[in-house]
């Protein structure tokens, strides 16, 4: 069952969460392997959205937040795009685009950062979002301050962490087929909440010189890979943090933690091809007889015919074409 485990270290200014994607995870590379147009990922490119998505979680779970956030990397290497989406009741869907193949042992940089042009970006879209209100959004790039490039995913999500909260920030991620797991430590503001939104305080004065923070990093940063996708939770915090008080607060799990949902449906669909206009659409339908649309996250078919087009462009004096497909 996949789970949100968040912790307080006890009288100090650090705090911890540490995630689980079982089923969630498996749900998502399940309905990819029965798309038989794009198939399966990859090895490489499954771990790296993996890692995506449990970082997206952490992401999701560590601020007060009514709407969905969304993690993507883009780039000019095969993996053109991969993204992430988190909902505020940690419904998480995700989706790759792949251009060629990649060999087994692909990097970061080799999947979506050839040319050291690729970018992540975090935006954070208000679930009632008002008529002219922009989403939030940061984009760092996939390099660090020295221009090389990053090879672990974790050290791009560092990085924006210290740029946008300005706050201390140790991420551990891994993910293989079955599960995705993410564990964060990060030092509390000295004032006020995070300004991953936007808000809040600066923090600079105590970056990097925390030494409760640098001693709690430096035992979280030992957690290798196989540990962290093997071991309970349980298991993982005394093996980490055996000699710190820790205050444990009730796991998110079941329907209240992370579970596959996706967010499509036939309206949204029309809405799109309201966007494409009656021409195109029809000339679609000319040529094959039907329109077929489906999501890139969880691989539903959505089909419209000539009388649904009709319908949805209010185009009653038109006669859909002859060649029309039938539900």
């Amino acid at each position: 069952m996949s789970e949100i485990h968040k912790f307080l270290f006890e009288g100090l200014p650090v705090r911890g969460v540490l995630v689980r994607l079982t089923d969630a995870w498996t749900d998502i590379l399940r309905r990819r392997a029965a798309n038989l147009a794009p198939g399966a990922y990859p090895a490489p490119l499954q771990n790296l959205l993996g890692e995506m998505a449990a970082a997206a979680v952490l992401m999701q779970s560590s601020i007060k937040f009514d709407g969905s956030l969304v993690l993507q990397i883009f780039g000019d290497g095969p993996v053109k795009l991969a993204v992430v989406e988190v909902q505020p009741d940690f419904g998480v869907r995700a989706t790759a685009t792949l251009n060629g193949s990649l060999p087994d042992d692909a990097s970061l940089s080799q999947m979506v950062n050839v040319g050291n042009t690729g970018r992540c970006a975090i935006t954070l879209d208000p679930q009632n979002r008002q008529p002219g209100q922009q989403p939030y959004q940061g984009v760092v790039p996939l390099f660090g301050d020295a221009h090389e490039k990053l090879e672990k995913f974790s050290d791009v999500l560092q990085h924006y962490m210290l740029q946008s909260e300005q706050l201390d920030t140790l991420l551990v991620l891994a993910a293989d087929d079955q599960v995705a797991a993410g564990l964060l430590i990060q030092r509390l503001p000295t004032m006020g909440a995070g300004n991953l939104a936007g808000t809040g305080v600066s923090n600079e004065d105590e970056i990097g010189t925390n030494e409760h923070y640098q001693r709690i990093a430096l035992l979280a940063a030992s957690l290798k890979r196989e540990e962290l996708l093997t071991l309970d939770v349980d298991t993982v915090l005394r093996r980490l943090f055996w000699q710190e008080d820790l205050r444990r607060f009730e796991p998110l799990q079941g329907a209240a933690g992370p579970h596959f949902s996706c967010t499509c449906s036939h309206e949204r669909v029309s809405k799109m091809l309201l966007s494409l206009g009656f021409e195109e659409a029809r000339s679609i339908l000319l040529e094959r007889g039907e329109i077929e649309v489906g999501c890139d996250f969880c691989g539903q078919q959505y089909r419209f015919d000539g009388v649904d087009v009709a319908r949805m462009f209010h185009r009653t004096d038109q006669t859909p074409p002859a060649s029309d497909a039938v539900h």
